[in-house]
């Protein structure tokens, strides 16, 4: 691990995440997988957002973008839920899991200007996207995440040492900074 990477990691979990871990970016896979299932639309968005598929592009050229990265940090916000329906606190940690991926993303970009952030979930940076009318209005501040890139997050996790899964009374919602 560099110390540029020790540092990001520092940086990340002075935002408020969690867990920091390192990241090895030879082992990101960009699943077609995982982008068909982004193409079920589960959360409404595939076709309607610049971050999200087919908006954040092809994924032969996502590859070609994540394959300039040499390594990175994956980031997370666990949080307590009385069980898997507790809706209310699962929007929590998210709202909370993405203030500290904004807050960390824009400190981050100080110190490692070729920067590619990964979040959870779908880009929120504009209340309503200009998708597909108009360009983006934030190309710079725009957030795709990781399963839009066709990432497997838990198998990402597991191939760097971070757990995933903190049993039944807990939440994370995981991210990842990509650093050149």
């Amino acid at each position: 691990m560099m110390m540029d990477t020790k540092k990001a990691m520092e940086l990340a979990l002075a935002s408020g995440f969690t867990y920091a871990a390192y990241l090895d970016a030879a082992k990101i896979e960009l699943l077609d997988e995982v982008r068909d299932m982004c193409a079920q639309n589960t959360c409404g968005q595939y076709g309607k957002n610049w971050a999200c598929p087919p908006g954040c592009g092809e994924l032969d050229k996502l590859r070609e973008q994540v394959r300039g990265f040499r390594e990175g940090i994956l980031v997370q916000t666990v949080g307590d839920v009385e069980d898997s329906l507790d809706f209310e606190a699962i929007v929590e940690i998210e709202a909370l899991h993405k203030k500290h991926f904004l807050a960390a993303a824009e400190t981050l970009k100080k110190h490692f200007p070729g920067l590619l952030a990964l979040g959870a979930g779908c880009c929120t940076i504009c209340q309503t996207c200009a998708w597909p009318d108009k360009p983006c209005r934030f190309p710079d501040k725009k957030v795709s995440s990781m399963e839009a890139y066709g990432i497997l997050v838990n198998d990402l996790c597991k191939k760097n040492g971070l757990s995933y899964y903190y049993g039944p009374d807990k939440m994370a919602f995981t991210s990842c900074y990509l650093l050149v």
